[in-house]
């Protein structure tokens, strides 16, 4: 079973899990304060204030990254190269590997390539394994 931890303020993150979940029957858990996640999962979460990584997302990383598989990230194209940032700066601080950014809550071509990505490139696969250079 495919594992997704999401964190949504505004609902693009969350509308996108849905559409996810929907297609392929995965779990999804949204991300909470102070919250212990004990199984292996992917992380999706968006970018703030213009380039910031959420706050409950960056608490779940600081204790939990190691069972993290893969980050994306929601964004708005609007803020040009702060564009879903969120994703990067994750990567750089905890050597997660990137899967995808997308815009507000995706597109159907998006949510698809998500699917694949992690059904095809992060299944069953260990941290630490080869970075994408997707998206």
């Amino acid at each position: 079973m495919i594992n997704l931890y999401y964190d949504s303020r505004t609902g693009n993150v969350e509308r996108f899990i849905n559409k996810v979940i929907q297609i392929t029957g995965w779990t999804a858990t949204r991300i909470e304060e102070g919250m212990n996640i004990t199984e292996p999962g992917h992380l999706v979460t968006y970018t703030t204030n213009f380039g910031k990584v959420p706050e409950k997302t960056q608490q779940l990383l600081a204790t939990q990254s190691q069972l993290i598989y893969s980050v994306s990230s929601s964004g708005n194209r609007n803020w040009g190269r702060n564009y879903a940032i969120a994703a990067d700066k994750i990567v750089e601080e905890y050597a997660i590997p990137f899967a995808l950014k997308f815009e507000l809550s995706g597109t159907m071509e998006d949510i698809n390539l998500f699917i694949d990505i992690i059904k095809n490139q992060y299944y069953d696969r260990k941290r630490g394994s080869e970075k994408l250079d997707i998206a």
